[in-house]
């Protein structure tokens, strides 16, 4: 099954009433350490780089996010601000110029968006939560 195709679906939930999307990159990663589920070949994948994955997994994994709070959310090699964490499953991460990275958990898998600069990320954190809560439909 390839999971690229959620890519396109969650950049779709995230369209405004002008039909603006307001997600441009996306990514599924596992929950345990952090392994990709999409590809990076997708025109619009979110290509995590190194220890990126592991990492990120690693904080949602122990609902731990203090190294979010000191060093930042490294996504792309790019370095987003921590702006707050949701129910110990929703990250939020800004940087100025960059747009905003949304982080979002299910029981298996960490769905993350990129919301270009200029574009609202809570239209982006309801395109993750759409393919959160499918995942969770599922199970997974």
């Amino acid at each position: 099954m390839s999971w690229d195709s959620y890519i396109e679906n969650l950049i779709a939930q995230t369209k405004d009433s002008s039909g603006a999307a307001h997600a441009d990159k996306a990514c599924i990663i596992g929950l345990d350490g952090g392994a990709p589920w999409t590809s990076a070949g997708h025109a619009s994948a979110l290509k995590l780089q190194g220890t990126e994955g592991a990492n990120i997994a690693k904080c949602f994994k122990n609902k731990d996010f203090t190294a979010f709070q000191a060093g930042g959310i490294y996504v792309e090699g790019t370095k987003y601000q921590f702006l707050r964490e949701e129910d110990g499953k929703l990250v939020h991460g800004k940087k100025k110029d960059s747009g905003a990275i949304s982080l979002q958990c299910s029981k298996t898998a960490i769905v993350i968006a990129h919301t270009a600069e200029g574009c609202q990320q809570g239209n982006s954190n309801k395109g993750v939560a759409v393919i959160v809560e499918y995942l969770e439909s599922l199970g997974m």
